[in-house]
């Protein structure tokens, strides 16, 4: 279980790191599977092109058109993942958090995220649950790095504290992201702080916890397994895309 004083980091500051989570084994098993999954490229497959970020392809048929952004719906593809959800250590920390009962959101994250060389792209400031659809909007994400992540190849920045903050409409642009010529945004930019992990590393955070990710700009990819977690009291807008994705217990 998380100690009281990784509990009150968490509350402060809308995520954790918590090292050395996933062993050798652990790593050579999902780097297995996802060389599997990319090789197959069965649909749900994301790919940058879809979404348009910045540096992304311009289209499917065009250069870097089948640059694959994440192997969604993670859960199913292969037993891996369903052992993981029920890790010990992840299982435990995403339990003291959420409380016991606990869940995988099946529609949300999911996935195995991918970040290639040349052709990925800017993921720009936003809080995930501005695309959910929750009764109390407190889910936690669980990001196991299966590679070291840091600035140049596109880790994860946060906002520190963000998750226990409220925003008018104004802050935001059309697609749910934090306006990045905002004066108050770019005051709370400044902020931000660039969580660098180890491969096995896990990362826990708010669904409210304001976090962005740039492009790879180094010559190997970075791949990383990302699920979502609700508890008891925690449930999903009847009819919404989150409703209609399904869950599965955690055991």
């Amino acid at each position: 279980m998380l100690t009281e004083k990784q509990r009150l980091a968490f509350n402060y500051n809308g995520f954790l790191v918590i090292k050395n989570v996933a062993n050798t084994e652990w790593l050579e098993k999902f780097h297995q599977v996802t060389e599997k999954l990319l090789s197959e490229a069965l649909p749900p497959i994301e790919y940058e092109a879809d979404l348009q970020y910045p540096g992304a392809p311009n289209s499917k048929g065009g250069i870097g058109g089948r640059t694959i952004r994440r192997i969604r719906q993670a859960f199913g593809r292969d037993p891996l993942f369903n052992q993981w959800i029920n890790h010990p250590t992840l299982k435990s920390v995403v339990q003291s958090i959420v409380g016991s009962p606990s869940w995988l959101v099946k529609a949300h994250h999911n996935c195995v995220m991918t970040k290639f060389p040349e052709h990925s792209s800017d993921s720009l400031w936003h809080q995930d649950l501005r695309y959910w659809s929750y009764s109390k909007g407190e889910l936690v994400t669980s990001w196991l790095a299966l590679c070291h992540e840091h600035a140049e190849n596109g880790c994860l920045q946060v906002i520190p504290g963000s998750h226990k903050l409220n925003f008018d409409a104004s802050r935001f642009d059309e697609k749910a992201f934090f306006k990045a010529k905002h004066s108050e945004n770019m005051a709370m930019f400044r902020q931000a702080k660039v969580v660098e992990l180890d491969p096995g590393d896990l990362l826990i955070f708010h669904c409210r916890l304001i976090h962005a990710a740039m492009r790879n700009f180094t010559t190997q990819p970075k791949f990383a397994v990302v699920m979502t977690f609700r508890g008891e009291q925690d449930q999903p807008i009847e009819g919404s895309r989150s409703d209609l994705g399904g869950e599965v217990e955690m055991v």
